[in-house]
């Protein structure tokens, strides 16, 4: 686990874009609190290390694809974009931080960007 380096209150840099190649991620701690940052297909994603059903380190978990069944066979999309819990395999989007199986559930998530060589968290 890396530690940030803060600019400003909020504002913290978290890496190099060479330090997260897409379908990766590096988890950091921010003010004490555990957040996994995700390179999606060069689009980078914040969300908590807290699994909402048994707290559970999520951000360790599996990325995959979204898997749905169109009536006559399996449809794979959104390659990266699902990450399960490594503990009982409970289902989140990435991008949005919501429950596949339960969208009243959620994993709090953060804004991520990349300015210039460098990615920021916003905590």
């Amino acid at each position: 686990m890396a530690s940030e380096s803060s600019d400003t209150a909020g504002r913290h840099v978290i890496a190099q874009v060479t330090d997260i190649s897409p379908g990766h991620r590096k988890v950091v701690k921010i003010n004490g609190r555990e957040i996994g940052v995700f390179n999606i297909d060069g689009a980078y994603h914040g969300i908590r290390n807290i699994c909402p059903h048994r707290s559970g380190p999520i951000c360790l978990g599996r990325l995959r694809p979204n898997v749905e069944w169109d009536g006559q066979e399996f449809v794979y999309n959104r390659e990266n974009e699902i990450l399960k819990c490594p503990w009982h395999n409970w289902e989140f989007d990435v991008k949005t931080g919501e429950c596949l199986v339960d969208p009243t559930l959620r994993v709090r998530s953060y804004r991520v960007e990349q300015e210039g060589d460098d990615i920021v968290l916003y905590a």
